[in-house]
């Protein structure tokens, strides 16, 4: 079908109107694109969710290989954040272990040592180590950040009532701390300690963990009042002085010099007390080797424990220094059994001391050196050396000697002095310990346990001469035995137990009986 031209002709205008309408259109459409690109894209919970995956299978995935296989990781850097007043040589000693690690599970574990080491410094309120990744063109590095906040107060005080295993009552103390006053991590503190029967301690030391590259150092000077007068006839006064030269988790080396002082205020002091009253001069050196794998020093059901004390004193070049050698050994043992929670705990223990020097074959070895036995202790928590028996009280057993005689008529014999305990230069003893939980979890909650001992032990001379008569079989054969029961209470100072003693064997002049005993011991 043909088109008239004349009708196309007929009407010009429609063609510029549909161009017009065109040219609308296209700008409007331009329009919509640009408030398109002006709006802003509303997020796609679906895409949230897929990086979300991802980012956690990320996380699974690097926790994972930790887990399975060994991650390359090196430090870079050390970051030290926040510290105004304390230098930045004692941080960078604690954290040096930080640059020897080879992987990410070093570093994991060296943090986290280094966090316990700058909270033991005591002049930090908080420690935060972040983790952070190293410089891009060196990949398979990190970079540590250390962050601490100082403490706000540097004094503080405390009070606390303590066990000792050379005391035979509780004592109570106070101290007071000024911390980090040069900013080296230098702790000064001043103490006072009292005990029952006249016992007082005042002391002042200062503490410096690392001062220029030095090893950790400490020193001590104290001022020592104790009353031995109910027990062995003499009262003890020392003024001196003691520096930690090693410290460490394993080994621990101080050296002491004090000017000691033993009296008899009674008169009534047996004659080998009285030999050794006077002015001494203690210039001695201790080492201390120490292993302790046990899950717990108050109620340990595995692990080990192993302690040796080696002493030499006489190291001055005096007539009235104190020369005598001293050795302990004390190991420990604890086997879990696999019900109630329950383990048994072995421990055998020894010590020995003899004097030196020309003629020591025939010298008394020094009074307060010597070992004595006995005390209101447990043995499981007296990690050292021979020192508790259960049912025995301090310093009641060993070798005794008459007091002197005070009254007008001699022949009267309705007030008996008593004895004085003289100590031994020879002890040991042994211990079985079996600990378990009671069936009501209120006990379980608190730890709150029971538990059933036998203990064994013995003091004997050697030194004098007595070596000559000394036989091993009498020794073993003279053993002071004890079993019993009790109920503990552990908690975070101190253990509590009140037991009931049964006395299997003691002799004439030993202070024990059977019935229950209450007894506080501090781990040591």
């Amino acid at each position: 079908m043909a088109v008239e031209p004349e009708s196309i002709s007929e009407n010009p205008s429609n063609g510029d109107e549909d161009l017009e309408e065109e040219d609308e259109e296209g700008e409007e459409e331009e329009e919509d694109d640009l408030e398109d690109d002006i709006q802003p894209e509303l997020p796609n919970p679906r895409n949230q969710e897929s990086r979300a995956r991802i980012e956690r299978a990320k996380l699974e995935n690097l926790f994972r290989r930790i887990q399975t296989e060994t991650v390359p990781l090196r430090v870079h850097d050390v970051i030290i954040k926040g510290n105004s007043k304390t230098k930045d040589s004692l941080i960078e000693a604690q954290t040096a272990l930080l640059r020897d690690v080879s992987s990410m599970q070093d570093l994991l574990e060296a943090s986290k040592v280094v966090n316990f080491r700058l909270q033991a410094l005591e002049v930090f309120d908080s420690v935060k180590i972040t983790l952070d990744s190293g410089p891009p063109e060196l990949p398979g590095t990190a970079n540590v950040i250390v962050e601490v906040v100082e403490t706000k107060s540097p004094l503080s005080g405390e009070v606390g009532a303590y066990t000792k295993g050379e005391a035979r009552s509780s004592t109570v103390e106070g101290t007071i701390k000024y911390k980090n006053i040069f900013g080296y991590g230098d702790l000064w503190d001043a103490s006072l300690a009292y005990g029952g029967d006249h016992m007082a301690e005042v002391s002042s030391g200062v503490y410096l963990p690392r001062f220029r590259g030095l090893a950790p150092l400490t020193a001590r000077v104290f001022l020592l009042s104790q009353d031995w007068l109910k027990f062995s006839s003499f009262k003890e006064r020392a003024l001196g002085l003691s520096l930690g030269l090693v410290s460490s988790r394993n080994h621990d080396l101080v050296y002491t010099l004090a000017w000691r002082t033993l009296t008899d205020p009674s008169q009534m002091a047996s004659r080998s007390i009285r030999r050794q009253l006077g002015h001494g001069l203690l210039s001695s050196l201790k080492y201390t080797f120490k292993i302790d794998q046990r899950n717990s020093p108050l109620r340990p059901t595995r692990g080990y424990a192993f302690v040796s004390t080696s002493q030499i004193g006489g190291l001055a070049p005096d007539s009235r220094s104190l020369r005598f050698l001293r050795q302990e050994l004390d190991i420990r043992y604890a086997i879990p059994l696999g019900f109630l929670r329950s383990a048994l705990n072995l421990g055998i223990s020894g010590g020995l001391i003899f004097p030196w020097g020309t003629g020591f074959l025939n010298m008394p070895s020094p009074l307060p050196e010597r070992f004595f036995l006995g005390g209101n202790l447990s043995p499981i928590c007296t990690l050292g050396g021979p020192i508790a028996l259960y049912g025995f009280r301090t310093r009641g057993l060993g070798p005794t000697e008459p007091r002197r005689q005070l009254q007008i008529n001699p022949t009267d014999d309705s007030s008996d002095p008593g004895r004085d305990y003289l100590g031994g230069d020879l002890a040991v003893t042994a211990f079985a310990d079996v600990s378990f939980d009671f069936p009501s979890k209120w006990c379980q909650s608190k730890g709150i346990h029971g538990h059933m001992f036998a203990s064994a032990g013995n003091i004997d001379k050697l030194t004098e001469n007595a070596y000559q008569n000394f036989s091993l079989r009498k020794f073993v054969e003279s053993f002071r035995t004890s079993v019993g029961v009790g109920i503990v209470v552990p908690t975070n100072l101190f253990r509590l137990e009140l037991n009931y003693c049964y006395m299997l064997k003691k002799f004439d002049y030993d202070h024990a009986k059977s019935g229950f005993r209450v007894s506080f011991s501090t781990p040591t």
